[in-house]
């Protein structure tokens, strides 16, 4: 395998997963680079629910992987252990027949679930009281990632493995000559490479802008909240439920983890490098929303005081999938992006496949659906000059 210097753009856990991967290869140097602290963006503000059913034939392989990796990576890295509770995913009457229709597909591709109704949820989880008529697609192999412990693991095992993170370096320049990549030029230092990735999530067209590159990609605000310890554990899966706006899983020391999406909040645009997620703003009175929402579906809430909470952006493509894979205009170029609310689940695998990118010029698996190169300039130019707000993106969960 040949030696080359590989430029990492985003110290989150695409970034950090695509050179850890690399790393475990021994392919030269890597250097990973972030204008904040490890982790500082979306990744340190994910709700890290994790499950492999999901919309397409390329999804559902692709998590397969992802849900592997997090059982294999918890013997890896020191200090992190995925919670292997399951994903239960909530239909109301509605919304189930689409999701029904793809249970042809999990058959195919050998994912397990399981259909439940509300008194099979009731007798498996007593903690949880699912809506009348609310039909659960249970994952078994689903479950959670805590960020705290999943993103400084990582970053750790990388620098073990002699990877370079570069905190409080912003990218201000991607160097190319023609139609190859050059490397970068940081705002402390030029860094010549074989090989640059982009992993910025919100912020990638801002870094993409200089040479030329334009993604389909539109960010929405999103927010999650953390109960105080609770009096007792309680015993429930991570839920995505789609009608009621958000979704709950447990949290580290006896809590909860809620989050509550805001569909007529209009699209978040970020106009400068300099913007940080920190600058986002809660709408008022979305605790009440959330606890009015919740509090009937898992009846340990009546009790809960919010502890803290977390904003951040999470991005979306315009027909939705995500964006991996090399920019075939510009040699050596490579994206991994708008994984809408599931940056954090696919991680582990869009690290494998970036490092199979770049080091080896293929995927272990088709990836090509989610090519950055299936948009045309016409229609990336229409998607983002329209203003949607976020009840027009689909409702893509973890």
């Amino acid at each position: 395998m040949a030696s080359a210097t590989v430029a990492i753009i985003g110290a989150g856990v695409t970034g950090l997963s695509t050179a850890y991967h690399l790393a475990l290869r021994k392919f030269g140097r890597i250097v990973v680079l972030d204008k904040g602290p490890v982790g500082d963006g979306s990744s340190s503000r994910a709700a890290a629910i994790v499950t492999g059913l999901l919309w397409s034939a390329t999804g559902v392989r692709a998590r397969k992987l992802a849900l592997q990796r997090y059982r294999e990576l918890s013997q890896e890295l020191p200090g992190y252990k995925f919670a292997d509770c399951g994903c239960l995913n909530w239909f109301d009457q509605e919304s189930w027949p689409a999701r029904q229709e793809l249970l042809k597909l999990y058959d195919r591709e050998e994912a397990p679930y399981e259909v439940l109704n509300g008194e099979q949820m009731k007798q498996r989880w007593p903690d949880l009281q699912p809506p009348e008529g609310f039909i659960g697609l249970h994952d078994p192999l689903g479950g959670y990632s805590e960020p705290h412990e999943f993103v400084p693991a990582l970053a750790n095992q990388c620098r073990r493995l002699g990877v370079e993170i570069l905190e409080g370096e912003a990218v201000v320049k991607i160097l190319k000559s023609s139609d190859r990549i050059g490397g970068v030029v940081t705002s402390k230092r030029r860094i010549d490479a074989d090989a640059v990735v982009c992993t910025s999530y919100a912020w990638t067209n801002l870094v993409l802008d200089g040479i030329g590159i334009r993604l389909p990609v539109k960010s929405f605000v999103h927010q999650r909240f953390v109960t105080r310890p609770l009096s007792r554990p309680v015993n429930i899966p991570a839920v995505n439920a789609n009608p009621l706006y958000g979704y709950v899983r447990p949290a580290a020391g006896g809590r909860l983890l809620l989050g509550l999406e805001t569909a007529d909040r209009e699209e978040f645009r970020i106009g400068s490098s300099d913007f940080h997620m920190k600058e986002l703003t809660i709408d008022p009175g979305l605790q009440q929303v959330l606890l009015r929402n919740f509090r009937s579906v898992v009846p340990a809430l009546s009790e809960a005081e919010w502890e803290y909470e977390r904003i951040g952006l999470i991005t979306f493509s315009a027909d939705n999938e995500p964006i991996l894979g090399p920019i075939g205009a510009i040699k050596g170029l490579y994206v991994g992006v708008a994984f809408h609310s599931g940056g954090f689940a696919y991680s582990p695998v869009t690290g494998m496949l970036l490092a199979d990118f770049v080091s080896e010029g293929r995927p272990r698996i088709d990836v090509s659906a989610f090519s950055p190169d299936r948009f045309n300039c016409e229609e990336t130019d229409a998607y983002l000059a329209d203003t949607v707000q976020q009840k027009d993106a689909a409702r893509r969960r973890h």
